[in-house]
């Protein structure tokens, strides 16, 4: 994935990771992540995911290039970061500390857009099994979003698979893994053979969001 984006010199003003960088609970993993992402010469923000350790994560991945559930403004559009995760569950909440601070963004930000980046899916993708360790208060993030004119889109991972959804006006957005993907609509845990994917976006100074999916195959 990171040789195709290489190749296709896409250029891009921020890189966004939405969480499970690693899987094994080590810092070897997250040093692993900083050293491979390097080839970006841009930010890189990323929040955590139910696979990773807040802890480490937060240690290893450090600014100036990378950024943990942190706020950025590009042109007119304000980008945050939102921890999703509770710990040791593979479901997600946005707790009230987590949701008086995104209150507290959304109030004081002069962008004129907004794009939220989180982990657990808000809206629910269709499949038994990967409902039941969604976001536990959804609709709750959803409305917080919706009473502000300014939110544009909120991109997820956690899936591993394609989604494009709304909610009052707001793209809901997921993207497949940079490894294995789940079968789309299953009941239980299943995999298919869909290979790597990235998404490009394009956020407009209308605030309309261009995405386009990318599969990267061998």
């Amino acid at each position: 994935m990171l040789d195709h984006i290489s190749a296709e010199a896409w250029p891009a003003d921020l890189v966004a990771l939405t969480g499970d960088l690693i899987q094994d609970d080590t810092r070897g993993a997250y040093t692993r992540v900083r050293d491979m992402l390097q080839v970006f010469d841009v930010p890189v923000h990323c929040v955590p995911g139910n696979h990773d350790v807040r802890s480490l994560m937060k240690e290893v991945l450090r600014p100036p290039r990378f950024h943990y559930c942190e706020s950025t403004v590009l042109g007119n559009w304000l980008i945050a970061g939102i921890d999703s995760c509770i710990e040791g569950k593979a479901g997600g909440r946005i707790g009230k500390g987590e949701l008086s601070r995104l209150a507290g963004l959304l109030a004081s930000t002069k962008a004129k857009h907004v794009l939220i980046c989180l982990h657990h899916p808000p809206l629910p993708v269709g499949s038994r099994w990967l409902d039941s360790v969604g976001l536990e208060n959804g609709l709750e993030f959803l409305e917080h979003l919706s009473a502000n004119s300014k939110v544009r889109a909120a991109i997820f991972g956690h899936v591993h698979q394609a989604f494009d959804g709304e909610y009052a006006g707001i793209n809901i957005i997921g993207t497949p893994s940079t490894c294995r993907q789940f079968s789309m609509y299953s009941d239980d845990f299943s995999l298919d053979e869909n290979p790597p994917a990235y998404r490009r976006l394009e956020l407009e100074s209308d605030g309309s969001v261009e995405s386009k999916l990318i599969w990267v195959e061998n």
